[in-house]
């Protein structure tokens, strides 16, 4: 299911101190919205580029408006509101999209867990026991139909891991799902290169039990959902 989200064009100018971005609208009104991304956002910072954005009707928000989908430097749109891939996932899950979480009663969302004072993006619980699920938005864009994560070092990520593990081993099951909000894109692996540890992790990760799934969600400006998996190269 693609949820409404009634998104506005824009054109792309810059984006500074990791949350704010100016665009120009198509009216050609200079607006500063909010850019909720703590990523390098790598290849999405493309000037005078077509780009998306939301509007908010809150009287409180300082920026009325929310930077949701930008166009890459190899022409693929990208959605890069980390806000969006749990609510993405979370439908997908409820529309019994993804075979391999199919059967929980129940979902609950941001619980506290593990001994790293962690919270889980999906808590989903059945007769089978429960499950946690972490998601992941990935927009980095390498050209040649496939992307990477993660776009800058991400010590909270790695935690992540960590607390995955730590779950596994207390005979729950664990979920890394990699929500790939990049058009245009057949596969995707690891930056090691990037962030090195994260690699190392991971990989103790998968052969401790953990299951990485990677998802890539169909882009628009009239909603986002996920489309289809794909292949995580090693």
């Amino acid at each position: 299911m693609k949820k409404d989200l009634s998104l506005l064009p824009a054109r792309f100018i810059k984006r500074y101190k990791r949350f704010f971005a100016d665009i120009r609208t198509e009216q050609g009104e200079l607006l500063t919205v909010h850019c909720p991304n703590t990523g390098s956002m790598k290849n999405c910072q493309v000037e005078d580029a077509l780009c998306w954005y939301s509007l908010s009707d809150n009287p409180r928000r300082k920026l009325v408006g929310t930077l949701e989908i930008v166009t890459t430097s190899f022409g693929n749109l990208a959605g890069v509101n980390t806000a969006r891939p749990n609510h993405i996932v979370r439908q997908a899950i409820e529309d019994e999209l993804i075979p391999e979480l199919r059967g929980y009663q129940a979902i609950r969302t941001e619980v506290r867990y593990g001994e790293e004072k962690s919270r889980i993006d999906l808590l989903l619980e059945g007769q089978s026991g429960q499950c946690y699920v972490e998601v992941k938005n990935v927009t980095l864009d390498c050209g040649g139909g496939h992307a990477q994560f993660p776009d800058a070092v991400t010590s909270r990520g790695t935690k992540h891991l960590r607390e995955l593990m730590a779950m596994v081993a207390q005979g729950h099951r664990a979920v890394l799902l990699f929500c790939v909000q990049l058009s245009g894109i057949e596969s995707m692996s690891i930056a090691a290169h990037i962030d090195p540890l994260y690699a190392e992790t991971l990989s103790a990760a998968i052969e401790s039990g953990v299951e990485v799934m990677v998802w890539q969600a169909d882009l628009s400006e009239k909603g986002i959902s996920l489309q289809r998996p794909l292949p995580l190269k090693r």
